[in-house]
């Protein structure tokens, strides 16, 4: 259920024609209408991405609800520079968590064999993508110092590669060369997740 939308249709008119930098400005300074807004604008786009990639229309309402529910909370501290970026960026990561929980439950390989997210994965692959969110933070922990912090803003923050360069005061060919040896380096260490990485990576946002 769509809990934000009566808060949507509450706010003023105007906020409808503001452009993604104006919303998220308001958003950082606690408006609720601002906020209100982007949800509309963004949730039905969320919702399908999710819904096509999960294929159950109530997990992909409960991911979309949690981007947003994040959004609000994080809107002072998150730096957001492109909205549409993070948003999807965030639901990939959630839409990921997700299904490593459905594979964590027993029964699930089977129920799960016709959804397209996951149909090119064996039964064995599957089972040993439950340890991927600990195998992952260990070896990103490992990344020397400069390139594991170009991963965690890209990665955890959402970050472009202009932006972090920005941020780190780096060359933007610097920042990609980071961010290209943390992947080279993480698909080595993780080789035994390399078929839930490869999924992890075509998901769009």
């Amino acid at each position: 259920m769509r809990v934000l939308s009566s808060a949507a249709s509450n706010s003023p008119r105007f906020y409808s024609a503001w452009d993604d930098d104006a919303l998220v400005s308001a958003l950082e300074s606690g408006d609720e209408n601002a906020f209100a807004h982007i949800y509309e604008r963004y949730w039905q786009r969320l919702y399908e991405l999710t819904h096509r990639k999960l294929g159950s229309g109530a997990d992909a309402e409960e991911v979309v609800q949690d981007v947003f529910v994040g959004l609000w909370h994080k809107r002072s501290v998150a730096h957001i520079h492109k909205l549409d970026v993070y948003l999807f960026t965030a639901a990939k990561y959630k839409i990921i968590d997700r299904i490593r929980s459905r594979i964590a439950h027993e029964g699930y390989v089977a129920s799960a064999a016709p959804r397209s997210a996951l149909a090119d994965c064996t039964t064995e692959e599957m089972m040993g993508a439950a340890d991927l969110s600990a195998a992952l933070a260990a070896s990103v922990g490992s990344l020397p110092a400069n390139t594991q912090a170009v991963f965690r803003l890209s990665r955890e923050q959402y970050q472009s590669v202009p932006e972090i360069a920005v941020r780190l005061n780096l060359a933007p060919k610097t920042v990609e060369y980071h961010l290209t040896r943390a992947l080279r380096f993480l698909r080595t260490r993780l080789k035994d997740f390399l078929v839930f990485l490869l999924l992890f990576s075509q998901l769009p946002f």
